[in-house]
């Protein structure tokens, strides 16, 4: 039996966007263009860059090379030649190919090539943007700093029959830089030019894009240069675990190090909207670090902060504060965000911005807004069923809108399982998606696989206050207080200014009222009420933890001023079910009768 041939190589895969809507307004002419574009600007693309074209399907190609650098270089060639042949003409007449590339092992069989190398090529063509291109993290480790493009990191993407999810990272270039036909491509070392101003060709995905600088070492000691730079590499990888951010790689960023390039300019040149720099300075025994937040197309500062801290163990330090600065970064882009979608005139809105102009009703959690976040929301899956953070997010809204007991509430609560698990099957690395199936599973009494999806939740994304604070909401239901303790102050302490917040304090409190700590109940409880006084629960555990506490004139007030807002009777709460552990529960009923809610 003769023996398999494989080698290695890079593997380009290309195909043509909305091929059977061409083919159906213009068999004929769709099919002359299409070979024309082969003709002339893939087969050239390939053959200066040593490629070999191993077949040709109907509405694309796939090719090999022998190098990563070559096989990316012929793909921007020619995604660049595509562009600018497709420049001025009607859209029913322009051809757009997306492109993925992987370098894998492959089967060699005869004139074809076969292997998991081949898939995930043709897998991450399908991620790819119009007109754009998609790689491996191998093609990616490749090339990085060999070529005139910013890597884009996509995050870890679940491709169709491929077992292991793929790193993934978009490409974006300058026009100006690969005009064709292209010139040798300049040496590694090569500084970037300048940014003229000049558009990328490649449209970036629905959302919002950040760059990290290399933190500027202010004491000018080349010794502790290595600090900064830890810090930045730190956060890009914490800011690229929170899936809505793309994020821009290590090496698109460190680049620009010590260039003297404005953020402006610097923001241009990697097509990003935000970019995050900052510094680093040691002053007698103690680290100063400044970190601050940009909008680079309006050059508003958007947030800014300064750190001190004793310097007692660097690398704990360098940990501590990558982790702040992302779990900050993260939500003042989602508020950019927002106001970025409010502006936008409603016929221009995408899917991801009414789920952008859903979240302000989202976070507010109150009985008026939560029905304005879930129209919105409903809009979004209508328009994209596959978007995992509006589904996410409606599903929370939705246990939000469920009261337990009534029937109605019940066929809520089961949508809202139903929407949080199709969140997760789309993107199960979504951290947010996870904390959200692992909140509505625990209120359905799934506790284990609730635990589960929560934990993984904070694996994903060890940055997520949310994340953090689902864990806290799990197993305050699931009855692990000591636990759900250490989570909710973890997630307090990430986000301490989060519109949440009211949320975390809530259940922290009921969490030390099952642990029959009283005095912190109460303490917690009444920043709970402080940062949201119309949220009955805080003001409900407010009073039980008084109750217990040996302050029964102080409960049966906070209950009074309650009852002239909103009436409670002990059976409306007995079906909120906010302790699942019967000796709680009854525990905390009667502390309520005690405070002077009826039956």
């Amino acid at each position: 039996m003769a023996r398999e041939q494989r080698r290695l190589a890079a593997i380009l895969a290309a195909d043509v966007v909305s091929y059977s809507r061409l083919m159906g307004r213009d068999e004929s002419g769709t099919l002359a263009r299409l070979k024309g574009h082969r003709s002339e600007r893939l087969d050239p693309a390939l053959a200066r860059n040593g490629g070999r074209l191993v077949k040709l399907t109907g509405d694309g190609a796939l090719a090999e090379f022998g190098s990563a650098v070559d096989a990316l270089r012929a793909a921007i060639e020619f995604q660049q030649a595509m562009a600018e042949s497709n420049d001025g003409k009607p859209e029913d007449h322009r051809i757009v190919f997306r492109i993925g590339l992987h370098l894998g092992d492959l089967i060699v069989d005869e004139n074809d090539l076969y292997g998991d190398g081949v898939n995930i090529a043709a897998r991450l063509e399908a991620q790819a943007q119009p007109g754009g291109i998609a790689i491996s993290s191998d093609i990616h480790n490749a090339v990085a700093g060999k070529l005139k493009a910013t890597l884009l990191d996509l995050g870890v993407l679940p491709l169709k029959n491929i077992e292991r999810p793929v790193q993934a990272f978009a490409v974006a270039w300058l026009a100006e830089d690969w005009s064709t036909p292209r010139a040798a491509s300049p040496p590694a070392s090569a500084a970037p030019a300048p940014p003229k101003e000049a558009a990328p060709t490649f449209a970036l995905p629905d959302k919002p894009s950040v760059a990290v600088l290399p933190f500027q070492n202010l004491n000018g000691d080349p010794d502790q240069e290595y600090f900064g730079d830890g810090v930045t590499e730190d956060i890009i990888t914490a800011l690229s675990r929170f899936r809505e951010l793309l994020v821009i790689s290590r090496g698109s960023s460190f680049a620009f190090k010590g260039k003297g390039l404005s953020v402006r300019q610097i923001a241009q040149h990697l097509d990003v909207r935000y970019v995050l720099s900052g510094s680093v300075r040691k002053v007698s025994g103690r680290l100063r670090a400044t970190a601050e937040l940009t909008d680079a197309e309006s050059g508003v500062q958007i947030w800014t902060d300064r750190y001190d801290r004793d310097l007692i163990d660097m690398f704990d330090l360098q940990d501590e504060l990558s982790r702040t600065v992302a779990a900050v970064v993260q939500p003042a882009v989602r508020g950019a965000e927002i106001e970025r979608a409010r502006r936008k005139p409603p016929a221009d809105l995408s899917a991801y911005d009414l789920y952008l102009r859903a979240l302000p009703h989202v976070w507010a959690v109150t009985r008026d807004e939560i029905p304005k976040a879930i129209q919105l929301l409903q809009q979004s899956v209508s328009v994209d069923a596959t978007s995992t953070p509006a589904l996410a997010a409606l599903a929370w809204c939705l246990v939000w809108a469920s009261p337990a007991g009534a029937d109605a509430s019940l066929r809520t609560r089961a949508e809202a399982l139903s929407l949080a698990r199709s969140a997760v099957q789309q993107d199960s690395n979504d951290a947010f998606a996870q904390a959200v199936y692992g909140i509505v599973l625990s209120m359905s009494d799934e506790h284990d696989l609730a635990l589960l999806h929560a934990r993984e939740a904070v694996r994903l994304n060890p940055s997520s206050a949310f994340a953090w604070g689902a864990m806290g909401m799990v197993g305050t239901w699931c009855g692990d207080f000591e636990s759900a303790v250490k989570s909710l102050d973890r997630a307090i302490g990430l986000s301490p200014y989060d519109t949440l917040l009211f949320v975390w304090t809530t259940w922290l409190t009921s969490a030390y009222f099952a642990l029959r700590r009283y005095e912190e109940g109460i303490a917690w409880a009444r920043r709970a009420v402080q940062h949201n006084p119309n949220f009955g629960t805080a003001h409900r555990l407010l009073a039980a933890n008084l109750v217990l506490a040996e302050r029964l004139e102080e409960a049966r007030e906070v209950t009074r001023k309650r009852n002239a807002v909103q009436m409670t009777t002990i059976r409306e709460i007995r079906a909120m079910r906010l302790f699942q552990q019967e000796e709680v529960a009854e525990r905390y009923l009667s502390a309520q009768r005690m405070a002077g809610i009826s039956e």
